[in-house]
């Protein structure tokens, strides 16, 4: 990541300063004379010299900088080389001192320091906050107190900002930053506090600066003896500096490789859309925890509801730890269950159904449900892999039970449910026989209390079945050919969105619609439902977008 860290510091004597600063350097690329022929010794020195002058430069820059640090402003002597950290996979070094490694570096940073400590503070002047510009860079900065007994007011003032020039990348990495930076805070604050308390213990400052005699001539001498403690003697950390280098470097290092860029032609799916909010809804849920009262018992309570299945990124990603037979597409589930019992499965899950498979395996269990998931937009997905008790269908639409779960009766008589009890044949090593066969291995009980026809629609089903029964279509092309249904629908759902909820239109209106759309004749009603079903999952995104779209046109007309 393009980007640099630095730990700032607001002194009483001589202002906000810049105590240490990480920064990463990539591996220069190979130029065309290096790839033409040998490199000339001259340019080998140089480069030698260019890569040998970074660290200490600015420590050692003037004398007149030397003379205007005391020991607050002051991390690493002006003798120290720095600490330096390379990355072996892509050949990064990370590289720490108090000033950064490039002169035009220098100023960028000395202005965010300043920034950060004077004017650019959130209310409480302790918390994040964004500001910068394309000139001078982009900063994500967090202040916070320190605890000194000697200090004005019993605490100083830090920040540790970090710089990029990427602003849209270092906006969608505040939640990342803040959670990570307010570890490295809280465990500085922990230590000093520490400290402050064992000096309190011995020699209580307030009592002492109320017993004193003030006058204007003592107080100067005061304040410049009280000024000058580093941060090492407040937290009384003996590697302080290379504990901060080795966050800083994982900071920069996890910040980079967090998100990558994908070249996407045409606009983003909906798809795509639900899974950017649900990642950035976790993320911010999570921090919400961290930075609560009692956010360990908190984070403990998320992980077990992220066990139970309400993820639905670590669904997918577990299932190959799972031990057992699993199904590999729908063209296998649809083998093994059966024409008939994979339409009528299958029929339940387009139309937005309860699903529940009742069974002692649960790789096989969440296996069929990974591969039924693909039917639907994962906007439309709601699921809990494997559970010890029945959990309601407005939490879940894919639900795994254990066997000896019983199913309440107003579920089992209700129509928008149906329940497929998985049960062993016979007891063997399941891990030792192959995927091909889970039929000889299981048996499977569809039941429901459904009593409409399941074999008119929806079309889209229809379709697939088509794709299903064509044993000359590969498992991938089926795929595809699912993917293009399940765009072409997702294309009416938008339609049919912005005509009756958006629009407002009756119901004769919608009729008309209904028929442009090619969602009338045979299968009409299950259709509808299905329509209805999925424009519950459309994105938070499209819906936003469409209604101050609307908005927006209405006004213009009036100014």
């Amino acid at each position: 990541m393009n980007a640099l860290v630095a730990l700032c510091h607001f002194c009483e004597l001589h202002g906000p300063r810049t105590l240490f600063c990480t920064e990463a350097l990539h591996p220069p690329s190979p130029s065309p004379s290096s790839q033409a022929g040998p490199s000339v010794p001259g340019d080998r020195d140089r480069d030698g010299d260019r890569e040998g002058e970074g660290l200490t430069m600015r420590a050692n820059s003037s004398a007149t900088q030397r003379g205007e640090m005391c020991e607050g402003c002051r991390s690493l002597p002006a003798s120290h080389p720095g600490f330096v950290s390379i990355d072996d996979e892509t050949g990064i070094r990370f590289l720490s001192h108090q000033h950064p490694r490039q002169p035009q570096l220098f100023s960028v940073v000395r202005q965010a320091c300043v920034r950060s400590l004077s004017c650019e503070v959130c209310p409480g002047r302790e918390g994040p906050i964004f500001f910068g510009d394309e000139q001078h860079g982009f900063v994500f900065s967090h202040t916070f107190f320190i605890k000194d007994s000697l200090a004005r007011g019993f605490q100083r003032w830090y920040s540790i900002v970090m710089v990029a020039m990427d602003r849209i990348y270092l906006i969608n990495s505040w939640p990342f930053l803040l959670r990570h930076l307010r570890l490295t805070i809280q465990s500085l604050q922990s230590t000093a506090l520490k400290v402050f308390d064992n000096e309190q213990g011995v020699c209580p400052q307030r009592a002492v600066r109320m017993n004193s005699v003030f006058s204007p001539a003592v107080f100067p001498h005061q304040r410049s003896g009280n000024a000058a403690r580093s941060l090492t003697s407040l937290t009384e950390h003996p590697n302080l500096w290379a504990s901060l280098h080795s966050s800083f470097s994982w900071l920069l290092k996890a910040c980079g490789s967090r998100l990558t860029e994908k070249l996407l032609e045409g606009a983003p799916t909906e798809d795509t859309l639900v899974l950017i909010e649900r990642q950035t809804e976790q993320e911010e849920e999570m921090s919400c925890w961290e930075g609560a009262e009692g956010g360990a018992s908190k984070t403990q309570r998320y992980q077990s509801e992220s066990e139970l299945g309400h993820d639905f990124l670590c669904d997918d990603a577990k299932l190959d730890e799972l031990p057992g037979p699993k199904f590999k597409s729908l063209r296998h589930l649809r083998q093994v269950l059966g024409a008939a019992e994979f339409r009528q499965l299958a029929w339940h899950v387009l139309m937005g159904n309860q699903v529940i498979l009742r069974g002692a395996d649960p790789g096989l269990i969440q296996s069929a449900f990974t591969v039924l998931k693909s039917l639907l937009p994962v906007g439309c997905v709601r699921s809990v892999p494997y559970s010890a008790q029945y959990e309601e269908a407005y939490k879940c639409n894919f639900l795994g039970l254990s066997p000896d779960v019983a199913i309440p009766t107003h579920v089992s008589s209700s129509e928008f449910s149906v329940l497929v009890d998985v049960s062993s044949e016979r007891v063997c090593q399941i891990s030792a026989v192959g995927e091909d066969s889970i039929s000889s291995l299981y048996q499977f009980t569809i039941s429901s209390a459904n009593t409409q026809p399941t074999d008119r629609g929806p079309s889209l089903l229809n379709k697939l079945e088509v794709a299903l029964s064509n044993e000359n279509l590969s498992v991938d092309v089926v795929s595809h050919c699912l993917l293009c249904l399940k765009e072409e629908w997702m294309n009416k759902v938008k339609v049919l969105f912005k005509f009756s909820k958006v629009d407002g239109r009756g119901r004769e209106d919608t009729q008309k619609v209904l028929a442009l759309l090619g969602t009338t004749g045979p299968g009409e009603e299950d259709n509808v439902r299905l329509l209805k079903f999925w424009m519950t999952g459309l994105s938070k995104t499209y819906k936003s977008h469409l209604m101050t779209a609307v908005r927006g046109g209405e006004r213009s007309p009036s100014q």
